[in-house]
């Protein structure tokens, strides 16, 4: 059984870097949310999507893709959002789990099940950003195959933690996976890239 988790920030503390107003933050959380979630809805190998989060205005995100919330009052650390997903998923018999953020939207399915299909028992799978100073999918089976290390400079820390475990590491370089948005020469970067064109077009119609 195969689990995707996604850590979700509340919008008012999401995308700072951005410098856009609350209301535009909003929006364009909610659709690379919704982007994040459609795409791994279409997967026959995802059997669970779990969104932990604080966030109260994606409960119609939640419910259109048959979500399961995870309450994170906290909202200490990604790390601990992994944590509270795992409880979860070890309770339900999960055997693999793929922990994407919600500003990874370019991906497509072929890109999310070839993550399933190339890993292995007792793996890792880690794609970095595209300056490799970030994690944006990580794949564990079992799911407790390694304790996540999501801070700054979080690829190699999740490689550091990875080799303290008898796992096989592997690095996955999925081009559109690596596209993230965290700042606004993220954003510029994508949009130039104009994968999922219609998508590109929401995005420049919030943020113009």
């Amino acid at each position: 059984k195969t689990s995707v988790i996604i850590p979700v920030k509340s919008f008012q503390r999401s995308k700072t870097r951005l410098g856009l107003s609350e209301e535009k933050t909003k929006e364009l959380c909610r659709l690379l949310l919704d982007e994040v979630v459609k795409t791994v809805s279409e997967s026959k190998l995802i059997d669970k999507t779990i969104i932990v989060t604080d966030e109260e205005q994606i409960s119609d995100i939640i419910k259109k893709y048959d979500c399961e919330k995870i309450q994170d009052k906290q909202e200490t650390s990604v790390n601990n959002a992994v944590e509270l997903a795992e409880e979860y998923l070890l309770e339900n018999g999960f055997t693999h789990s793929i922990v994407l953020p919600l500003d990874v939207p370019f991906f497509n399915l072929e890109d999310l099940e070839n993550l399933v299909k190339f890993s292995s028992k007792n793996s890792v799978l880690i794609v970095p950003s595209r300056h490799y100073d970030g994690t944006n999918a990580l794949v564990r089976m079992p799911i407790n195959s390694m304790k996540p290390r999501y801070d700054q400079g979080s690829y190699s820390f999740q490689i550091d933690s990875a080799k303290k475990f008898n796992v096989k590491i592997s690095i996955g370089l999925i081009n559109r996976l690596m596209l993230d948005i965290d700042s606004i020469e993220d954003l510029d970067f994508a949009l130039k890239q104009n994968i999922k064109p219609e998508f590109c077009q929401k995005i420049r119609e919030i943020i113009q």
